[in-house]
């Protein structure tokens, strides 16, 4: 494989944010009426002006600024003084120890604790069990450093109160040699929770097998009514094998700040801290400062939040389902729908590119996330709620007028 071919397979065109480069050429011959009224809405990320940050964050980033030097240019890791204030947070929340000085990092992003971890437990040629459907980055990354996917189903859309997952793909790929697993819980896109008797079954498969295992809960504060979370950390597995990525960028709206946090195995953060020094040194000197806000929101905050998003859940679910042939599972937490759409008259790849320019809807294709799932798109939802059930109706409009 050329270095060209090893970037062209990154494909970030359809990542959010991007959408602005889809051809649209090869599909105005394919539109049909009148583009649609409304607001544009764009689904591929959330709207931090609808579901602004956590209170306090712009004034706690300013007093980042104003400490200069001293904030600027903390550790690689992160400022001492903020890990030490997160860890017996982030111990509470999960229900397992966190080493504030050893085993924490503070990153420019969830994304970029992502990539130091995949980056810290793989090398070239190594096997790697990766869940389909899933954040589209896990594939992605795994592909950029050369390792071999070894891919276990998640059976999301034939289940209730349980993620899904396909526990003898699972160990069938721990036994053929996969040395790390990566999955996110929630889970992106579906937005289903693992059970406690899945989360317990990778626990005892993991430490058999020696594997390391990274999980992403991005979302796991953003739970709906009567969902029980279960960290893995917490569970019956080594210490050593677990990296767990958390961050505010979701949940609490602080995704421009581009700080997030991994935590756990101590190996792996000294691997992850050595990398950072060499791609970005650091998270943003000024932003860490944000994280004091974390788990510290005024009383009712999460759950307003909360209402808030299951309020606009409920609606959209309703305007789908009342629509013949498109099919959703409720998520369990977090604010993404993956709806399946009917046989269209156009290719779903085309019917993106379509929604986006006739209806001003931007969905991500589901296959950024699985190339099983080509006949589903990703919304998240955490939109101002009235936009957003308008956009929905635009998306259903279109699905009628495309219908095979």
């Amino acid at each position: 494989m050329s270095i060209q071919e090893k970037f062209d397979r990154l494909g970030t065109d359809n990542a959010p944010g991007q959408e602005v480069r889809q051809q649209t050429s090869q599909i105005e011959g394919l539109m049909r009426g009148d583009v649609l009224p409304g607001v544009p809405v764009d689904f591929s990320h959330g709207d931090v002006d609808a579901h602004q940050p956590t209170p306090g964050s712009f004034e706690i980033f300013s007093a980042g600024v104003a400490a200069g030097g001293r904030q600027a240019y903390t550790e690689y890791r992160g400022d001492i003084g903020i890990r030490e204030l997160l860890a017996p947070r982030l111990a509470a929340f999960t229900g397992a120890p966190v080493d504030a000085r050893d085993g924490m990092i503070i990153t420019p992003g969830t994304q970029g604790a992502l990539f130091l971890a995949v980056a810290g437990t793989m090398m070239r040629g190594d096997k790697v069990a990766i869940i389909q459907p899933d954040y589209f980055a896990n594939r992605k990354l795994v592909e950029f450093f050369e390792g071999e996917m070894v891919p276990v189903r998640l059976g999301y859309a034939d289940v209730e109160g349980r993620a899904g997952i396909d526990l003898e793909e699972l160990e069938s790929a721990f036994k053929a040699g996969a040395k790390v697993f990566l999955f996110s819980n929630p889970n992106n896109p579906a937005g289903v929770v693992y059970s406690q008797q899945e989360i317990d079954a990778i626990a005892k498969l993991a430490s058999r097998y020696g594997v390391t295992v990274i999980v992403d809960q991005l979302y796991s504060r953003l739970l709906y009514s009567g969902v029980t979370y279960t960290h893995l950390r917490a569970r019956d597995i080594d210490a050593e094998n677990v990296v767990t990525i958390l961050g505010p960028s979701k949940t609490e709206s602080l995704s421009g700040y581009r700080v997030g946090v991994a935590f756990g195995s101590k190996t792996v953060i000294n691997r992850m801290e050595k990398l950072q020094a060499i791609v970005s040194l650091r998270a943003g000197g000024y932003s860490q400062a944000v994280l004091r806000t974390w788990f510290d929101e005024p009383a009712g905050w999460m759950e307003e939040r909360i209402r808030q998003h299951q309020a606009i859940r409920d609606d959209l679910l309703a305007f789908l389902r009342a629509t013949p042939g498109i099919a959703a599972r409720t998520p369990d937490a977090g604010s993404y729908l993956f709806p399946r759409l009917p046989e269209l008259a156009v290719s779903h790849a085309d019917f993106v590119r379509i929604l986006r320019l006739q209806a001003g809807v931007t969905v991500t294709p589901g296959t950024e996330f699985s190339p099983h799932t080509g006949n589903s798109v990703r919304l998240n939802f955490s939109q101002d709620h009235e936009g957003a059930v308008d956009a929905v109706r635009r998306l259903v409009t279109l699905v009628e007028r495309y219908r095979s």
